[in-house]
């Protein structure tokens, strides 16, 4: 079993990066254009999307890339979409809701199933691969406010800890037919932006270490794993900001 996940170098580089604010405003825009496209390629390429970086690129600048699929064009504009709606909730320091997580997995499933789109589960489901079946569709409403319940309570873990874990309680309830993975990773992101940090980007080359990671805290409750491979994402986040600093002395 692998020891706690420690916070020190996060926590340090954070100071770091705080004590250099603000940024130049060019470098702080190119590193969230960077960092938006990144988090979308990713997250869609974790769910099969087979649109390159490069592509994704063309397809958020208005270019249709040809031989690729509409709903694959579509997810990749509507996972920036989604960004942007969690950009706002950060900037209005508003308290994390139902109503938000219905709205991000509605602009994630925008154009691509509207019967679906921000609404909970009507039928039961099975997620390939997991070892764990989510609860009833009858019970969603419930396990969802149970979610947002352990939310309000989790303020004294280290936001990074707090975030793996709303995105794995989150992802075992899987409150909707298609999207989970997509809206998880925004809910992450979101609780981890609130607190200061940049988005964790969980690479598409992470994948089985990330499914096994969920799938391991889901079954046994220990979030250990996941929440190292949130840490180390978002370390990889931070270096990004912290490589632009000028050198000291």
């Amino acid at each position: 079993m692998p020891p706690p996940v420690r916070f020190d170098r996060i926590d340090a580089d954070r100071a770091r990066l705080d004590a250099a604010r603000p940024l130049p405003p060019h470098t702080v825009a190119s590193l969230r254009d960077k960092l938006m496209l990144e988090w979308t390629y990713h997250s869609n390429a974790i769910e099969g999307n087979t649109l390159t970086l490069r592509e994704t690129k063309v397809v958020l600048e208005g270019i249709t890339v040809g031989g690729k699929s509409l709903r694959e064009h579509f997810e990749a504009i509507n996972h920036r979409d989604a960004i942007l709606l969690v950009e706002q909730i950060v900037a209005g320091n508003e308290a994390l809701s139902e109503s938000h997580i219905k709205d991000l997995h509605s602009l994630v499933l925008k154009g691509i199933d509207a019967d679906e789109a921000g609404r909970y589960r009507r039928e039961n489901v099975v997620i390939a691969g997991a070892s764990t079946t989510p609860p009833d569709f009858l019970h969603l409403n419930d396990e969802m406010a149970a979610l947002l319940d352990w939310y309000r309570q989790a303020g004294k873990l280290h936001a990074v800890e707090r975030a793996a874990q709303l995105h794995t309680r989150f992802v075992k309830i899987h409150p909707f037919v298609d999207g989970n993975g997509r809206t998880g990773r925004l809910l992450l992101n979101l609780e981890l932006m609130k607190a200061g940090y940049p988005p964790a980007v969980i690479r598409k080359e992470d994948r089985l270490a990330y499914y096994d990671a969920l799938d391991e805290a889901c079954v046994s409750g220990d979030h250990d794993d996941i929440t190292a491979l949130v840490a180390e994402s978002v370390q990889r986040s931070l270096s990004l900001y912290l490589d632009l600093l000028p050198a000291p002395g």
